[in-house]
């Protein structure tokens, strides 16, 4: 039986073991950024009154990112629009590809995960040292409270705030990467039981789907808290 965590293995395509190897991971992002530039392009490409399946899809997906940011960041996060909502398709379609066999869940791994949050680790201070100046120092020192507190305030506001790409990638990378392992681990019992496979492979098929549901909502909320950083690089709290 194959190791559960074979299926994780960065393999090198392109320039052997050298550091700027284009490897299957690199493959796998490549694949998933075009297949979101050709579904958006396929869907949008007739605009029909009465949309097709691939474009209400397509509209779902927009409406949800759209009222995420809505909801979460205000009117002033509208002009982010385009980097949240191809944040989110990104992460879904590495999620989703995933799942496919012989696919690669680029997101298993933590340097993807830590990549990607700390790019807008970055973004999101930038963004709010751009529109409040020093100011935003204040994110580390909540307004009205008593001065004698800043002592265990202000290193625990640090803390929280470093820890955000932390928290933020870890638990897209644990996610995938337990789900991925289980099913494997099922999965391998098939063939090995012979005839008594039937009984892990009738678990797999509720599993598959609880684990694509799980790939969706793994790329919800990565998104969701990338606009509550950005709300607060904003707005402040």
């Amino acid at each position: 039986m194959a190791s559960p965590v074979e299926q994780f293995q960065v393999q090198p395509l392109v320039g052997g073991e050298s550091a700027v190897a284009f490897t299957n991971s690199s493959l796998w992002m490549v694949i998933s950024a075009v297949a979101v530039t050709v579904f958006l392009m396929a869907s949008m490409r007739g605009r029909a009154l009465v949309p097709t399946r691939m474009q209400s899809l397509a509209e779902i997906f927009y409406d949800v990112i759209a009222n995420m940011i809505r909801d979460n960041v205000g009117s002033g996060g509208r002009k982010y629009f385009p980097f949240i909502f191809t944040l989110f398709m990104f992460i879904l379609f590495c999620n989703v590809f995933g799942m496919i066999p012989g696919g690669f869940t680029v997101t298993s791994h933590i340097v993807v995960t830590f990549a990607l949050a700390a790019f807008i680790f970055i973004a999101v201070t930038i963004i709010g040292f751009a529109t409040h100046g020093l100011h935003y120092l204040r994110m580390f020192f909540p307004h009205g409270a008593p001065l004698w507190t800043a002592v265990i305030l202000i290193p625990v506001e640090i803390v929280s705030y470093l820890s955000r790409p932390i928290s933020l990638s870890v638990r897209l990378f644990a996610n995938m990467t337990v789900g991925h392992v289980l099913l494997k681990v099922i999965a391998g019992f098939v063939p090995a039981l012979g005839i008594a496979g039937i009984v892990p492979f009738v678990f797999l098929v509720p599993l598959s789907a609880l684990e694509l549901f799980i790939a969706v909502l793994q790329a919800y909320i990565f998104t969701i808290l990338s606009c509550v950083y950005l709300n607060d690089a904003l707005h402040m709290h």
